[in-house]
């Protein structure tokens, strides 16, 4: 789109919201019953990469 912006509407911005809330109640859920908090952001994608087959991201890359 060039040049051209779309406001939310407000059905849009409360659903955002919601799903937000949902979200953060169900990270909370699952970091009780692990006992430790998710990780977040690269340490996340690393851990996810690690987990999938034992290389890590820069690993992967240097391919």
């Amino acid at each position: 789109m060039s040049g051209i912006t779309v406001t939310p509407t407000q059905q849009e911005k409360s659903a955002a919201r919601d799903l937000r809330r949902e979200t953060k109640k169900e990270e909370e859920k699952v970091e009780a019953q692990k006992g430790s908090h998710l990780k977040k952001g690269a340490e996340r994608v690393e851990e996810r990469s690690r987990s999938s087959d034992g290389k890590s991201a820069g690993d992967k890359q240097d391919m």
